[in-house]
């Protein structure tokens, strides 16, 4: 197995920045790059930009470009930087498509740039569970991995949770 990770950002809450004028979320560039450097991390990884999208404009096409990088890149440990309101129609989409590869999605409920994003502490959750965790599709946010299709966005509490 290669041991080197592959970071494929596709969005989200994850990556959005905040205009002050008009009070409106928008994408500009990546924060990843800037995630791991500031976690210090020593993990080696290779990340790539795929699409800048809100989860819920993503189409049937952009969740089959997802899973094309997947399948065709050279790393076994993926992990995906995506909006939580549709991580798991993704990870479906990656469960039939990407095979022998450990894939963890992960998100935000609030964007890097507001200072008290979950976005850190989910990115470094997720490059510690697609190092240990076998092959298959995960979700990891608020510190736990679930498998994908055991796993819902409760948007009362803003957390993910099992389903039983």
């Amino acid at each position: 197995m290669n041991n080197n990770i592959r970071i494929f950002v596709t969005g989200g809450t994850f990556d959005k920045e905040y205009n002050e004028l008009d009070g409106e979320l928008f994408f500009k560039d990546s924060h990843v790059s800037q995630m791991l450097q500031l976690g210090r991390s020593k993990i080696e990884v290779q990340v790539r930009t795929l699409m800048m999208t809100d989860s819920q404009e993503l189409t049937d096409e952009d969740r089959m470009t997802i899973a094309r990088n997947c399948a065709k890149a050279k790393e076994d440990r993926i992990i995906i930087t995506h909006g939580t309101d549709t991580m798991v129609e993704t990870a479906k989409v990656l469960a039939a498509e990407v095979k022998d590869k450990t894939v963890v999605l992960t998100g935000a409920m609030v964007p890097y740039t507001f200072g008290s994003s979950d976005g850190l502490f989910n990115l470094g959750s997720a490059i510690a569970f697609v190092q240990t965790l076998s092959p298959g599709v995960y979700i990891a946010m608020n510190g736990r991995y679930f498998n994908w299709d055991k796993v819902r966005k409760n948007k009362k509490i803003g957390i993910s949770e099992e389903l039983e």
